[in-house]
């Protein structure tokens, strides 16, 4: 990691909030803004979330860092943004169970990368995730699961989706989908995140596929 990159990540971890932007707004000074947040913010929040799985930091550290990039985001590239007009509409949401450290943990790396990403909250049935997916016409739809027995749901959710006719593709996530790596293309999903930091990746690749 180089310097400048320990620095910002010393001063998310310090929760030093004017440094942080500032050290965003010293970058936009030499590449665009999206470049800035893959090549500072993403890099920073990978490793810190890295460190949150081994132990070495407190997962209020790692909300805390997540939320205080989504703040300097929306500084440097706020919702009006071309950048963001061009995104597909994009959602997360836990079926079923309520754990949605998973879900949060993805929100805020998909907000910290510059994406606009509806939050449709957790412990949701099929029916309520479809039908608030079609109300707000959602491209892309992020489903996140700690239980099995959720992560089966996902193949109902890709009925009601196919029933209603719409073109929502399912990107899931969670530990069910880690212990069996063909399972979400049993469950009927489009593309799977085996990790969070993937996920960036995942929707980039489908945004190509949609487009």
């Amino acid at each position: 990691m180089n310097n400048r990159l320990v620095e910002f990540k010393n001063a998310l971890l310090s929760s030093e909030r004017p440094k942080v932007l500032a050290i965003l707004q010293e970058e936009i000074g030499v590449m665009e803004p999206l470049q800035c947040i893959k090549t500072i913010v993403l890099p920073v929040l990978e490793e810190i979330g890295e460190e949150w799985e081994k132990g070495d930091i407190a997962l209020s550290q790692l909300y805390m860092c997540g939320g205080i990039c989504e703040e300097a985001i929306d500084k440097i590239l706020p919702a009006a943004a071309p950048k963001r007009a061009t995104q597909p509409r994009i959602a997360i949401a836990v079926l079923l169970d309520h754990h949605s450290l998973g879900k949060r943990i993805v929100y805020s790396i998909l907000r910290s990368s510059g994406f606009e990403i509806m939050d449709f909250g957790a412990g949701l049935t099929v029916r309520e995730i479809a039908e608030r997916a079609v109300r707000e016409k959602i491209e892309l739809l992020l489903i996140s699961t700690l239980m099995l027995n959720s992560a089966l749901m996902v193949k109902g959710l890709r009925d009601e989706l196919d029933r209603r006719e719409t073109r929502t593709k399912i990107i899931v996530g969670g530990a069910p989908f880690r212990f069996d790596p063909n399972l979400w293309k049993e469950v009927g999903a489009d593309a799977v995140a085996m990790q969070a930091s993937e996920s960036v990746a995942v929707i980039e690749k489908m945004m190509g596929e949609i487009a």
